[in-house]
């Protein structure tokens, strides 16, 4: 059975930093990835990571938000720093093993994968 499992919201100021972790069991997946969604918004894609540690990234992450998994330990990781109000959401992990790191963060391709997390919450104060 495959499971996807986050951790690591919790609510910071502004300019906090945050770890969130996803433990994934079942399967060791090709793509791995992280998706948000704020309140009356879509889900977006944030971050994806493949095997070969290769990355990508939403242009509003890019130089704070950074992926990386423990392959042994088939962990991913997003470790968020700067944080903004703006990162506020819902935050799920989310696996596949077609997909490559830039068709996953296309937000028009999010039915096509393949497994998903429950989601943690991360709240960013002013």
């Amino acid at each position: 059975q495959v499971t996807l499992v986050e951790s690591g919201g919790a609510s910071v100021q502004a300019g906090g930093s945050l770890t969130l972790s996803c433990a994934v069991s079942g399967y060791t997946y090709s793509t791995m990835a992280w998706f948000r969604q704020a309140p009356e918004k879509e889900r977006e894609g944030v971050a994806a990571i493949n095997l070969a540690d290769e990355t990508a990234y939403a242009d509003s992450v890019k130089g704070r938000f950074t992926a990386s998994r423990d392959k042994a330990k088939n962990i991913l990781n997003l470790q968020m720093n700067a944080l903004k109000p703006e990162d506020t959401g819902m935050y799920y992990c989310a696996a596949d093993t077609i997909l490559t790191i830039a068709t996953i963060l296309d937000n028009r391709r999010q039915n096509w994968v393949a497994y998903w997390g429950q989601g943690t919450q991360v709240t960013v104060s002013s």
